[in-house]
């Protein structure tokens, strides 16, 4: 069963990736609660609690979502239209993180709501520093309502 208290969603395909931002929230000590998944189909059934991941307790939502754009299945783009949707997960801060430096990507994520678009590093180093600012301002600095 999932825990009940994930804190970060990361959404994101590629294993090395997420490998990363794992690494990199566990060193600098905010990775208590990290739930990764690899396309924006398994995040929708996470959050609504369906599918796979019928039986999480819906109260239970993360306090920030982190996700690629560029993914199968469901991308990143569709994933957040539809977040922010839906009134019960409208106010869950979600931040792009991703590859693309595209205008159109920027512009439609900010025109979907985003709460944050970051563009991924190719260097170890600034991305881990990129991840462990994310995560500090997440999850210690930024208050969000209840849902």
């Amino acid at each position: 069963m999932p825990d009940p208290s994930t804190e970060i969603l990361l959404v994101e395909d590629s294993p090395d990736d997420a490998s990363f931002f794992l690494h990199t929230l566990v060193k600098s000590g905010l990775a208590a609660h990290l739930r990764v998944l690899p396309n924006g189909a398994e995040a929708l059934d996470f959050i609504f609690c369906t599918g796979a991941h019928a039986q999480r307790s819906p109260a239970n939502l993360p306090k920030v979502i982190v996700l690629d754009l560029k993914m199968p299945k469901l991308n990143g783009l569709e994933l957040l239209c539809r977040l922010k949707a839906d009134p019960r997960t409208r106010t869950i801060p979600v931040v792009v993180f991703s590859s693309s430096r595209e205008e159109r990507d920027l512009l439609e994520s900010y025109e979907l709501g985003v709460n944050s678009y970051l563009v991924k590093p190719m260097d170890f180093a600034e991305f881990s520093e990129s991840v462990r600012v994310l995560g500090q301002y997440w999850l210690q600095f930024n208050q969000t309502p209840k849902p």
